[in-house]
């Protein structure tokens, strides 16, 4: 499967993929996403900014991610191991449909190559504590648990991972 980036274009499969997956997530009883987020004016940004990626198949659009820089005030509380620069995964999501067939796993290694060519030290995450599928496949994966932030209207914290960018090349999985 060949991740690329996504562009404005892509709004409305992105969309569509996004509320499938709030679906299935409240379905499961993780109330991580809703109305307010993630809302169509941030995936309007990270379309615009040239920060999401996904991966299609059959030309729908089945799984996405956001890499960037930009980080929220609320981490800054956060007692990070790397102080160098570091990127930031976000909206890391796969249609139900085509989860559990290790996609997560292939968008999160492809996050971790870019930030590897974009010269970032480190990456970092957060990730709704009330997730317990995505804390597994973050700490499966070497992500280090670093602390928590709460935000507004969420039931859960947050827990904020961080993972140190070795710069070898990575095997193919």
């Amino acid at each position: 499967m060949v991740i690329q980036p996504l562009s404005r274009k892509d709004k409305k499969d992105v969309l569509t993929l996004l509320s499938e997956v709030t679906k299935d997530l409240k379905m499961n009883g993780i109330d991580q996403w809703d109305f307010f987020y993630p809302n169509r004016f941030l995936i309007e940004g990270d379309l615009k900014r040239s920060h999401m990626h996904g991966v299609r198949e059959d030309g729908k659009l089945i799984g996405i991610v956001v890499l960037e820089d930009r980080e929220s005030k609320k981490h800054e509380q956060i007692d990070w191991m790397i102080k160098g620069r570091a990127a930031w995964i976000h909206r890391l999501a796969v249609y139900p449909d085509y989860q559990g067939r290790g996609l997560g796993k292939q968008l999160l290694h492809f996050a971790e190559d870019l930030a590897q060519q974009k010269g970032y030290e480190c990456l970092r995450l957060d990730v709704y504590s009330g997730n317990p599928g995505a804390i597994r496949l973050y700490e499966k994966t070497g992500y280090i648990y670093r602390g928590q932030v709460h935000y507004p209207m969420r039931k859960h914290p947050y827990f904020c991972f961080e993972k140190t960018l070795s710069f070898e090349a990575r095997k193919p999985s």
